[in-house]
């Protein structure tokens, strides 16, 4: 039997699907995976001119320093996560979770929010990292957390900067940030993740025991917390899991490896 067939004959007979998803999930919609400085610096060629990395950007701290830069990159992805639309594979993973008896979950490290976009219903997704659709106060004051329905960041493309007004705390006034966690982050409200772990955690519960199939899409070895949790998940006896990924494609005794892009793995596995 060959991979391909062992994964359709898994998800044919599942009751319960599991999507987890990284980076990689996404580059099949236009998205930017930031793999490595060359990747990520060929998206932001003023970050590269100025050798700032993404580890260096993606820090809560250039909002004290910076605002003007630090808005410049994450309003910059905001607008290039709203104005994407998510790839066909979405919505067939989608058509494939609502056939399940026992339900779907959604987990992934992304925060462009394209899973909520694609249909998905929010009340079946956790998103580990936040999401940059989510506002919090720069210092984690009492105001918690906003949505950014309505901001509109215009940015200078030749320098990465915000050139718009920027936003601020409803409560005290200090400069906004997205409810992203970020490198070295001790501000990050975590609130928002941890309902949506609780809600994850208690359907997991629910399939116990039931036939589970794990549908993981793009999720590299840099920062392994998807990865992880998908063969921790995938270690009950009735669990199978399907790692798609086109170069992080190693798997464990009884997984299963479709070494491509998420879409073509999505699209082999769902397409009769």
């Amino acid at each position: 039997m060959t991979s391909l067939t062992h994964a359709r004959k898994a998800l044919e007979e599942a009751e319960a699907l599991l999507i987890t998803a990284g980076a990689g999930m996404g580059v099949d919609s236009g998205l930017p995976d930031f793999r490595g400085n060359e990747g990520f610096w060929k998206a932001y060629p003023p970050l590269a001119a100025r050798g700032i990395a993404f580890h260096d950007i993606a820090n809560p701290g250039w909002f004290e320093e910076d605002p003007a830069l630090a808005w410049g990159f994450y309003g910059h992805r905001l607008n290039l996560y709203r104005r994407t639309l998510p790839h066909e594979g979405f919505g067939m993973l989608l058509e494939a979770a609502l056939r399940m008896k026992a339900g779907y979950f959604v987990v992934t490290s992304n925060v462009d929010g394209h899973f909520q976009k694609a249909g998905f219903s929010p009340d079946n997704i956790l998103e580990i990292h936040g999401s940059i659709h989510h506002l919090q106060c720069r210092t984690a004051c009492k105001a918690g957390l906003w949505s950014a329905d309505g901001l509109e960041i215009e940015v200078d493309l030749e320098s990465c900067e915000a050139t718009s007004k920027l936003p601020s705390c409803p409560a005290c006034g200090e400069m906004a940030r997205p409810n992203i966690m970020m490198f070295g982050d001790y501000w990050w409200l975590g609130k928002r993740e941890k309902e949506q772990r609780a809600a994850y955690d208690r359907w997991l519960e629910s399939v116990r025991g039931k036939r589970l199939v794990v549908v993981e899409c793009g999720a590299g070895t840099a920062i392994p917390s998807i990865r992880m949790l998908s063969s921790r998940v995938a270690e009950a006896p009735e669990a199978t899991l399907i790692r798609i990924n086109p170069r992080d494609c190693d798997v464990g005794p009884g997984e299963i490896s479709l070494p491509v892009g998420a879409q073509e793995g999505i699209r082999q596995l769902l397409t009769p």
